[in-house]
């Protein structure tokens, strides 16, 4: 009987631990996009700061930064060693060069964002530049891969579809796909690290 006892309340707490863990899970994972989502929001250009292909910057009033993930888009890496990235990618720079230049010569920017952030609390959304997606634009200029058939459209299923036209219409890139690069480029940071002495 007390081995039963035990039993049970080995169960018992193993069970109310995974109650507690599930619910701080469910805390620590609420993406929620706290700012106007689901509606295209303007942007004086003087606030954007491109950080390479699909990423920007937007500095707000009173410090305000928002970090923007573009949706629908994976562009070549560039090396951000902020970041733990130290190497560009080929066409990394290229694709970074290219939003720079899109944004510079923009007259007007929106930003339309998704009604959840990603993992790491950046935004997600579709800019517009000049009332043209940027994601399709950056697709159809051969410096990014559509993420669309992975993460689906975000609630944003217009937009998601013009970024599968414009890479379908462009076909296979001249690069390794991203996701893979990074993978490979922490695989060699980890080597490096077991390789070298203490």
């Amino acid at each position: 009987m007390p081995h039963r006892h035990r039993t049970l309340r080995l169960a018992t707490l193993i069970f109310v631990l995974l109650i507690a863990t599930g619910v701080l899970a469910q805390t620590d994972t609420d993406r929620t996009q706290s700012r106007p989502a689901m509606e295209r929001v303007p942007v004086a250009l003087e606030l954007i700061d491109v950080g390479d292909g699909d990423t920007v910057v937007i500095n707000w009033v009173d410090g305000d930064r928002e970090r923007v993930r573009i949706l629908g888009i994976d562009t070549p890496e560039v090396a951000h060693p902020k970041y733990g990235q130290y190497h560009d990618q080929p066409f990394g720079p290229e694709a970074a060069a290219f939003a720079a230049g899109v944004f510079a010569a923009a007259t007007e920017v929106e930003l339309l964002r998704a009604a959840e952030t990603d993992g790491y609390g950046r935004t997600l959304g579709y800019l517009f530049v000049n009332g043209r997606n940027f994601s399709v634009l950056v697709v159809a200029a051969g410096l990014a891969v559509e993420t669309v058939t992975h993460y689906g459209d975000n609630g944003l299923p217009t937009e998601a579809a013009a970024v599968l036209a414009a890479a379908e219409e462009v076909g296979p890139v001249p690069f390794e796909e991203p996701y893979r690069f990074r993978k490979r480029m922490r695989e060699l940071e980890e080597f490096e690290k077991e390789a070298s002495p203490d």
